[in-house]
């Protein structure tokens, strides 16, 4: 059991309240009990695999072992997982899978299926097992709700429930969760008979990218900034006149142009965004919003930005929410072998993957860091720094960031 607490606006009006979530039956551990793991596989009962391991989490690490107990990466874990099913039950049509990936990439579950297919290849695995597996069913998916976990200030949250629960869970009202429809999903998901906001569609990318670029996006955007600004939280940031101008702006001008729907519905989900920041109970906190930071920023901001520099539009915002990126990754590995950084009398650690950790550390000490850093295709999938203007531009903001002119620049 664990308690899940919904605080924010609903309807223009501040709600809270509290349930106890009571669908969970088990946690498994499979870096302690990796068989126990491998035993759902077997199971008759399974039928949804639903995930969420970030926007770093569905990628192919070619290091991965099939006799690894068990391997690192997730798509790696599930492909080992779906070759101990078909092993048990030799391949049957009854025993496919149906896979809800909430990773904020595009074609989420396009890109799983990829992953596993890849691992199939490397590992030898038979042309029986991959038929097999082109018979499960992977759904690209959108989800939108803002969760920011376990509350810091636990003896009000215990007053306010009026018992302890170590595994409070925090989230505010608003939710939306799009599907790509499928025949049978229905039936073996009836999202839609209980009353929740699931919407299944014949396509999901108009929903995603909204999401994606406004939502995520205005976050990934400005977050970083505003902890190097001192800021601890989105609400504290959305209320200083200049990161809320900053954001509008950068959403009216550099983001909402370049999604294809009709414009009042941007603005205002736009302006429902905004609000939802502003939430009056949830601390979300930027630094847990920091985490894979270059993989948010790839996913949510490079898009609007490339499709600024396409037709002509030199994107100054977005070119800072990049900048102030640079400066907040300008750490080192310490003595534990974390990734840390001090930057404008702030101490703290960086989490990302260590493909992009180790990158930054052999970087950062070096007079052409930024433009390395921008040059750095396994990053951002192209150059950026043959952008007219771009490197110029960054070089002068991230001088401007460390010297803590953050919020002059951002005004600017």
């Amino acid at each position: 059991l664990y308690t899940l607490i919904l605080q924010g606006n609903e309807d223009s009006k501040a709600v809270r309240r509290s349930e106890i979530i009571t669908s969970i039956s088990r946690c498994i551990n499979p870096y302690e009990s990796y068989e126990d793991l491998l035993s759902v596989a077997r199971s008759d009962d399974l039928k949804i695999v639903i995930s969420n391991t970030t926007e770093a989490g569905i990628v192919f690490d070619p290091t991965c072992n099939f006799d690894d107990a068990p391997p690192s990466s997730f798509p790696a874990k599930v492909t080992r997982l779906l070759y101990e099913r078909f092993i048990h039950f030799n391949g049957s049509d009854d025993s496919v899978l149906w896979f809800l990936p909430v990773e904020l990439i595009d074609k989420n579950g396009d890109e799983l299926k990829k992953c596993i297919m890849q691992y199939a290849e490397l590992w030898s695995l038979s042309a029986e097992f991959t038929k097999w597996v082109s018979r499960c069913h992977f759904q690209n998916t959108l989800v939108d709700r803002i969760v920011t976990g376990r509350p810091q200030n636990t003896e009000e949250t215990e007053k306010l429930l009026g018992y302890s629960d170590d595994f409070v869970d925090i989230a505010e009202p608003f939710f939306f969760w799009a599907i790509d429809d499928c025949e049978g999903l229905r039936e073996v998901f009836p999202a839609h008979e209980s009353g929740l906001n699931v919407a299944f569609c014949d396509d999901i990318s108009k929903y995603k990218m909204r999401k994606v670029r406004i939502l995520n996006g205005a976050h990934t955007l400005s977050c970083l900034g505003a902890y190097l600004s001192g800021y601890e939280i989105v609400r504290d940031m959305v209320n200083d006149e200049a990161f809320r101008s900053f954001i509008i702006s950068a959403l009216k001008e550099e983001i909402i142009p370049f999604i294809p729907l009709p414009e009042k519905e941007k603005l205002d989900f736009a302006d429902a965004v905004l609000e939802r920041f502003n939430n009056p109970y949830i601390d979300h906190r930027l630094l847990d919003i920091s985490l894979n930071s270059v993989s948010k920023f790839k996913a949510r901001c490079l898009p609007s930005l490339l499709e600024n520099v396409k037709v002509g539009k030199f994107p100054e915002k977005l070119l800072t929410g990049l900048a102030c990126l640079i400066e907040f990754y300008n750490g080192e590995y310490d003595e534990n072998g974390a990734f840390t950084a001090k930057s404008l009398g702030r101490r703290y650690q960086i989490k990302d993957s260590k493909d992009v950790l180790d990158f930054f550390e052999s970087v950062n000490k070096k007079q052409d860091r930024v433009a390395k850093i921008l040059e750095n295709e396994s990053l951002w999938g192209c150059n950026l720094a043959e952008i007219d203007g771009a490197a110029e531009f960054i070089v002068d903001a991230v001088e401007k960031i460390g010297n803590g002119n953050i919020k002059d620049l951002i005004k600017k």
